[in-house]
């Protein structure tokens, strides 16, 4: 998946950046913090943003890397308005999310996860969100949809699409 936000995008945030480096700079465990704000600023953390931050607090590049990449809260690509899970894991897979994965990527107009042409949706696939017991489930922005069938994935994207 390629970026669809110019360097100019980037860079138009580059001093507020600067300014929650500095905030955290010197201060031990900083980096996590740091990246938390960032994302929050940016959306996602590019690479660039990330070469800022290693530069800024004077770690590695692979230190910011792995961290971003470690920690599931952060993501390295552009999300949606509206941000989708499915749980991948043992006891939803078995009991049908990849027909609800399936219906869903068919929904949004997707072959895999990413974000819609709009902006609007994002989906991810995940290992396992936590709900088990309401297996198979999907979250949209948190809220956890649980014991699906394939044909509930239309109603549940035509409510966000109608809150538009």
């Amino acid at each position: 998946m390629s970026c669809k936000c110019s360097s100019a995008c980037v860079d138009s945030r580059a001093q507020e950046l600067e300014t929650i480096i500095s905030k955290y700079k010197g201060m031990d465990g900083a980096l996590i913090p740091v990246l938390h704000e960032a994302q929050d600023l940016y959306g996602y953390l590019p690479i660039g943003v990330q070469k800022t931050i290693a530069e800024g607090l004077g770690v590695s590049l692979a230190e910011v890397y792995g961290v971003v990449t470690f920690y599931t809260q952060f993501s390295l690509y552009p999300k949606g308005k509206y941000q989708i899970q499915i749980c991948l894991g043992t006891a939803c897979y078995v009991k049908g999310a990849g027909s609800i994965y399936d219906e869903l990527k068919k929904e949004l107009g997707l072959d895999c996860d990413g974000v819609t042409e709009d902006g609007l949706f994002s989906l991810e696939g995940c290992r396992c969100i936590g709900a088990c017991g309401l297996a198979p489930v999907i979250t949209v922005n948190g809220e956890v949809y649980g014991r699906l069938a394939p044909g509930e994935v239309q109603d549940i994207i035509k409510k966000y699409r109608d809150m538009e």
